[in-house]
């Protein structure tokens, strides 16, 4: 069975409510997994979820952890988060670079992917701070040093480029609309499979034995919205995807 780890995709909210001289604070969390996390699984998948607070202490170490799995997903989860563990971060104590760690298992014949989000690709006023790591290397994606998003709330729907290509073979040519994305250029040994707005947005590559993916949008809202992630369209493209990083089509 195809194992996926899908890191981040989680949240914590705080609000302050004002009422007259009073206020109190309120948290809640909220997770965007459900969507991929089902289509993955009713096509046969086993999926672990990683939320974005666990991530730090328990993101895989060594490349015999990380090979427990096929593909591993990082969605909305920011390169700090994954760097520093809390023994370096609380501790001072030295502990190994995850994402050189990454790419490494990568390029020994894992399967990597990257969706958007705030905290993707360079990100928000570029906090997610994946360009010149070792995980830029081995994707399909050149980043920019600043904040990368395109906010297209008109909504901009995805086109295909590569209509051969197995994991949007038989996709209609056009696709639902987008909120949004991570701008990013393209290595020279990607292969552009679709775009949004003129831009990058499914792109894959051979890296060494490894293989890896781009998605520039949301997996899930706010940017992927309802009408995307109920459209047929958006479990094939996904479950292939995975399947294609998983080296199985």
């Amino acid at each position: 069975m195809t194992r996926v780890l899908v890191a981040g995709e989680s949240w914590i909210s705080e609000s302050t409510h004002y009422k007259g001289f009073d206020s109190f604070t309120t948290s809640t969390y909220h997770t965007g997994i459900d969507p991929l996390r089902d289509v993955l699984v009713a096509d046969g998948m086993e999926v672990d979820h990683l939320p974005a607070h666990d991530v730090p202490g328990l993101f895989p170490g060594t490349l015999d952890e990380l090979s427990a799995y096929d593909v591993i997903v990082l969605s909305d989860i920011g390169a700090n988060s994954i760097l520093l563990h809390p023994d370096t971060w609380l501790h001072s104590r030295t502990s190994v670079n995850r994402l050189d760690l990454l790419a490494d298992w990568v390029e020994q014949g894992g399967g990597l992917a990257m969706a958007g989000g705030y905290l993707s690709f360079q990100g928000f006023e570029a906090k997610a701070a994946f360009r010149g790591t070792a995980v830029e290397r081995v994707l399909p994606a050149r980043m920019s040093p600043y904040d990368d998003r395109v906010e297209t709330p008109q909504g901009v729907p995805g086109a295909v480029t590569d209509p051969d290509h197995v994991i949007v073979a038989g996709l209609p040519a056009a696709w639902p609309g987008l909120l949004g994305y991570n701008r990013f250029e393209l290595p020279q040994d990607a292969t552009l499979l679709a775009t949004v707005n003129g831009d990058p947005l499914l792109a894959v590559r051979e890296a060494a034995a490894g293989r890896t993916l781009a998605w520039a949008s949301d997996i899930a809202p706010h940017w992927c919205p309802e009408e995307f992630v109920k459209w047929d369209g958006y479990s094939t493209l996904f479950t292939r995807a995975v399947r294609w990083l998983a080296k199985e089509i």
